[in-house]
């Protein structure tokens, strides 16, 4: 069996490969050789000119405290108390996945040779990435400025032997894990306490694979979108080609090219002439009919809404890869002028607006297909179903009206959560970072409103296997609708008798996790 290898350069990680090497507990990286002459001279500079200069963070001490100098013999102390004066998070432990994500981010950083850490340091990091011993990381503490302070700190706090990790799922402390596994717990020289925990690598490592479940997510809505249409015998010149280019933005045109493909092995939607030929003009009176002209707006705009979604998350997706490239501790050392720099790219602004933007974006989607469950449970608004899709004794069994209520309020809470952290900023640490940028938040709630969406979209396919069920045109539908339609009937029979569904919807959400439908490519990567 062939272990997956990525090699890191500092260069060209993309949230593909950090997606592949989490999911993948076998997966190994290593640091190409390029890496290590850069990493070397940069290290041996900083060592020459922390003897002769006044250094941020390596002679002298943090935050506003920087114009205490520090005396050479403390210079290691001072890296260790820094990393366990900032170990102060509290609250729930953030998934181990996003932390082994951030990790990588962070490595990823610190060989590009401008951060002035050991070999021996990223060794040691890389050591614990390939291992999967993960430290246990907690939701709350970071603002987002100086990056992901305190986030950052855990992991460093297990790098030196303490704190807790997570090994083989099971959370336990560090020293004995490490004694177990005859790993030594690494020694902080000068400005590597520093270097490990200043930066965006947190918020990074969480956005690079929130950008890959959103991807899925809108993907995922546009497929449970066509299924709907099939079953209200949508019209088909509401995502011609023709329309869109009309008003070309390119999310709305990418969309509805996807709702035609989709759509083309489909035998339920309608023709606008078919309407045509069933109506007849009267020159005088007023005459209902019984024909619906238009679908409603959740189904007729779904290129328009979703549109804007697929826009953002393309968007957000060039942000995450730019940052996990990036250099974004502080001070940092250019080799090229021999000189070290003090500045902030540490701000997490960023990831931060792009993780608010794209959130939002999730929100809109997931109020779209909470409205969608509404229109085909709610007997006085499709005209066409009966109440809840019950297939059984409307009034003696209840259908999907539990699950109604659970899309309604996860997606009340995802339009709470749907306010940008970014715009939250406190002074902290003295007034010294004076303006913050939350992006851990944001990368967090973030994270929040995709587990939010795929447990309404979860409920979307369940109330459209269940009018397919009412109905009886399983072999009308498209392939994509077939294929969707028998994923979740492997894991949620229909209902007819009323049962507890609390254990059966985890499962419908799991499939649409790992769903690998062709029909999942929104092309984001080609434009």
């Amino acid at each position: 069996m062939v272990i997956p290898l990525y090699t890191l350069d500092g260069k060209h990680l993309t949230v593909k490969h950090i997606v592949d090497f989490v999911a993948n507990p076998k997966a190994r990286i290593k640091i190409h050789p390029s890496c290590f002459g850069a990493i070397d001279r940069s290290r041996a500079f900083l060592h020459a000119q922390m003897k002769e200069k006044v250094i941020y963070g390596v002679n002298t001490g943090f935050g506003p405290m920087a114009s205490h100098i520090i005396g050479t013999q403390d210079l290691k102390a001072l890296q260790q108390n820094l990393i366990r004066s900032h170990s102060t998070g509290m609250g729930d432990s953030i998934d181990p996945d996003f932390i082994l994500a951030s990790m990588v981010v962070r490595i990823n950083t610190l060989i590009k040779g401008h951060s002035g850490v050991s070999r021996d340091l990223a060794d040691h990091l890389l050591l614990f990435i390939n291992r999967r011993i993960i430290p246990v990381v907690h939701e709350h503490g970071a603002v987002g400025t100086s990056g992901d302070l305190i986030q950052m700190a855990h992991i460093a706090l297990a790098l030196i032997g303490e704190g807790e990790v997570w090994y083989r799922e099971v959370r336990q402390p560090t020293v004995p894990l490490l004694k177990k596994l005859k790993i030594k717990p690494y020694t902080l020289e000068s400005k590597e306490g520093l270097s490990l925990i200043n930066g965006t690598s947190v918020m990074a490592g969480i956005g690079a694979l929130n950008v890959y479940h959103a991807e899925r997510i809108l993907s995922l809505a546009v497929r449970l979108g066509a299924m709907g249409l099939e079953l209200v015998h949508a019209f088909r010149d509401a995502f011609s080609e023709e329309l869109h280019a009309a008003r070309p933005h390119p999310g709305q045109m990418q969309v509805a090219a996807l709702l035609r493909k989709i759509l083309s092995s489909s035998r339920l939607l309608q023709e606008r002439a078919d309407l045509q030929k069933r109506i007849t003009l009267h020159e005088r009176d007023v005459k209902k009919i019984p024909d619906d002209v238009q679908d409603v707006y959740s189904f007729r705009c779904l290129p328009q809404i979703l549109g804007p979604a697929l826009e953002v998350i393309a968007r957000t997706k060039q942000t995450v890869e730019t940052e996990i490239n990036s250099v974004t501790d502080n001070p940092m050392i250019d080799m090229k002028q021999k000189q070290i720099l003090h500045g902030g790219n540490f701000h997490g602004d960023y990831i931060a607006s792009a993780m608010d933007e794209m959130k939002i974006g999730l929100v809109k989607l997931t109020l779209l297909s909470e409205r969608k469950i509404n229109f085909f449970l709610n007997q006085n608004v499709n005209k066409r179903f009966p109440p809840f899709l019950n297939l059984k004794k409307p009034g003696l069994t209840l259908g999907l009206q539990g699950l109604q209520f659970v899309a309604t309020s996860t997606t009340a809470q995802s339009q709470t959560l749907a306010f940008p952290q970014y715009v939250h900023s406190i002074p902290t640490n003295g007034d010294n970072q004076d303006i913050v940028s939350m992006g851990m938040e944001s990368a967090l709630f973030t994270a929040k409103v995709i587990d939010n969406a795929y447990t309404v979209l979860a409920i979307e396919l369940i109330a459209l296997a269940q009018a397919a069920d009412f109905r009886n045109i399983y072999e009308k539908l498209s392939d994509s609708s077939k294929h969707l339609y028998e994923g979740v009937r492997s894991v949620f029979p229909k209902i007819i008798q009323d049962r507890v569904l609390v254990h059966e919807l985890p499962q419908v959400v799991k499939f649409l996790k790992s769903d690998q439908s062709p029909d999942l490519s929104l092309g984001i990567d080609e434009k």
